[in-house]
């Protein structure tokens, strides 16, 4: 099983594409560029962002990928492995990125349970797909070591004796004319529970998703182990039926990645079509969730953060709040809101400020934080917008003051991705909010 490693934004055009290719683009085979052209067209009658658009090369027709990382997987097998643009941008190479695309996943929700130093190693010598099935294999282990665990379930049956209760109405309609024979309903103590076919099922998945033979040799090793437990026959109705009962809790792990590799669950799912899962992950959703993880450890007390706020509304209209207003990041402390953030995955480059390109900001971001500041602060104080720290931006921008007096300060802030803290000047007014571990430039 073959495939590529690219990074956000890079174009993939078809094997028979002829000439020189230019930065950022890579080839392809042929079946895989016309399926990826296929999904080009179906994201355009989708209403979510799209993961990928149609695009020229030098005269050539070609794919290219927007600001989603992960796994694109072709129904033939071949795999592209999509990985943070900043990581071409500061030259860490391809390792390098897989590790920080795996540290900032585990600031999600569904990626929590991911070991980051296990994964980290893994990191430097697989694709991320193998990562994540070296860390599914590891938690199994995990499970086989404990012991799966078995529980009784009612079971109904024609037997030879009789065991349990004796179903009445169905063994004289099946009996009648057979004394041998006992319709009943008994319980029994097995490990044919959703939980252990859940898994079973995952790892049956895995022998078709994995390109690796160490871990194609250790999912059939593991597969032994469940060979009295069928696979699930109804994933969906199985998930609704766990039930992790005292001393299941080292079942909890391998669960989580049994949904992620069952229903190829991710923040945003590239389906596409023809058994060929893809797992894909918006650049924008993990940045704000690294840099928001990371800044609720560091402010100063009785402070607190909180994620997509919904207290204030753009207007009103008929009685009704019309525009919910969701900053990223609202920093409060008990009695008011006190600092307005906003994430954004975007490479600025702090010398460029004239002409049109206005260090690569958007016009529609001011305008954003903007509203933000006017519902949340009463249009006084202070609002950051917050960017990925790179070589060409690694200092605080000079502050930007909305027109009315007294009224608003925006601050354009370099988050550090490898100190994990905010570049704080000193002289914001709310260097206070944070503690002393947090990065100051004067």
């Amino acid at each position: 099983m073959s495939g590529i490693s690219i990074y956000e934004f890079d174009a993939l055009l078809a094997a028979t594409s002829t000439g020189s290719l230019s930065e950022g683009s890579h080839i392809i085979p042929d079946t895989v560029y016309a399926w990826l052209e296929q999904q080009c067209l179906r994201a355009s009658n989708d209403s979510k962002p799209a993961w990928l658009r149609l695009t020229q090369r030098r005269g050539h027709r070609a794919v290219q990928v927007t600001s989603f990382v992960g796994v694109i997987r072709a129904p033939d097998g071949y795999q592209i492995e999509v990985l943070p643009k900043v990581g071409k941008v500061i030259g860490a190479g391809a390792s390098k990125a897989r590790q920080l695309l795996i540290e900032m996943l585990c600031c999600l929700q569904e990626f929590r349970h991911l070991q980051t130093d296990t994964a980290n190693l893994a990191a430097a010598r697989m694709p991320l797909l193998e990562v994540f099935i070296a860390e599914f294999l590891r938690t199994i282990g995990h499970i086989v070591k404990q012991g799966l665990r078995s529980s009784y379930a009612t079971q109904q049956g024609n037997l030879f004796a009789l065991r349990g209760k004796l179903m009445m109405a169905s063994h004289l309609r099946q009996n009648l004319c057979r004394a041998d024979r006992f319709f009943t309903e008994h319980d029994e103590f097995s490990i044919n529970r959703p939980e252990n076919r859940l898994l079973h099922t995952a790892l049956q998945r895995i022998l078709q998703l994995t390109a690796s033979q160490t871990h194609q040799q250790l999912a059939r090793e593991l597969r032994f182990v469940f060979a009295e437990v069928p696979v699930s026959a109804d994933p969906n109705m199985d998930f609704q039926r766990v039930r992790l009962e005292r001393g299941m809790g080292y079942y909890e792990e391998a669960l989580a990645w049994s949904k992620l590799i069952l229903e190829q669950q991710s923040p945003m799912t590239g389906r596409g079509g023809n058994h060929a899962p893809s797992l894909l992950f918006p650049m924008e959703a993990v940045f704000e969730a690294f840099v928001s993880k990371h800044i609720a450890k560091q402010l100063a007390r009785p402070l607190h953060l909180k994620t997509q706020a919904r207290s204030h509304h753009m207007v009103r209209h008929q009685e009704q709040n019309w525009f919910c207003l969701k900053p990223d990041l609202l920093i409060k402390d008990a009695k008011k809101d006190v600092l307005v953030l906003d994430t954004k995955w975007k490479l600025l480059d702090g010398l460029k400020a004239n002409g049109t390109n206005k260090y690569g900001l958007a016009q529609g971001d001011f305008y954003q934080l903007q509203a933000y500041g006017q519902s949340y602060l009463n249009g006084s104080g202070d609002v950051v917008l917050i960017y990925p720290r790179t070589g060409a931006f690694d200092r605080p921008l000079p502050v930007f003051e909305f027109p009315k007096p007294g009224g608003l300060r925006l601050w354009v802030l370099p988050f550090c991705l490898k100190s994990r803290q905010l570049l704080v000047p000193s002289d914001a007014p709310f260097k206070t909010v944070f503690k002393d571990s947090f990065e100051r430039v004067t």
